[in-house]
């Protein structure tokens, strides 16, 4: 069952509704003691990551959460709360992937946010078990993590090469919507609530 983290930053309908449709059982993780509940947890997020970071520490779940040695996928926002720091509002967030999220430079020739579908390239990795190479993902975002082959399970190209998805140990995030990505999108939400650690 996936216990989702309730702090005030994610757009928790669409990733309900999505979980719905594959008949994925869920709750809200709101305390601590909540973390107990379920064998998956997911942290959600839309918008800026600094103000998230602190809505995460206001709830008092970042130890908690860094504790977890069960699997958790980051989305979007609650992908870059697993790096260690952020470039919009200069915020350290949770520090579990040793990468950085940076700001899109506007010298590139590109659109800011990058805001659509785009090509999505996966390493063999059990969360993208089924997905081809170059299948489509909705993204809508400003920042990226910085590409580092070490933590990258998935890559795509906007002006520049960045990591569309990472792992380290039972910490997964993806920088795309998969609640808003179709059947390829609904493949990865399958897959991680398949990870067994």
């Amino acid at each position: 069952m996936i216990g989702i983290i309730n702090y005030g930053a994610g757009n928790i309908f669409s990733l309900t509704a999505a979980l719905d449709r594959l008949n994925l059982q869920y709750g809200m993780v709101d305390t601590e003691a909540d973390l107990e509940k379920y064998s998956h947890i997911i942290i959600p997020g839309v918008g800026h990551a600094g103000a998230a970071m602190e809505k995460l520490k206001d709830t008092g779940l970042v130890e908690a959460i860094k504790k977890l040695t069960k699997p958790v996928l980051g989305i979007c926002v609650g992908m870059q709360l697993i790096t260690e720091h952020s470039e919009e509002g200069n915020a350290d967030l949770l520090d579990i992937v040793p990468v950085k999220t940076k700001k899109f430079d506007k010298t590139l020739n590109i659109k800011i946010p990058h805001m659509g579908w785009n090509a999505v390239s996966p390493k063999n990795n059990s969360l993208f078990e089924g997905v081809e190479d170059n299948t489509q993902f909705y993204f809508v975002h400003s920042y990226f993590i910085e590409y580092n082959p070490t933590f990258d399970i998935a890559s795509a190209d906007y002006g520049l090469t960045f990591s569309a998805a990472v792992q380290k140990d039972n910490f997964y995030g993806v920088q795309f919507h998969p609640e808003k990505s179709g059947k390829a999108g609904e493949l990865i939400l399958k897959n991680f609530s398949n990870l067994s650690l």
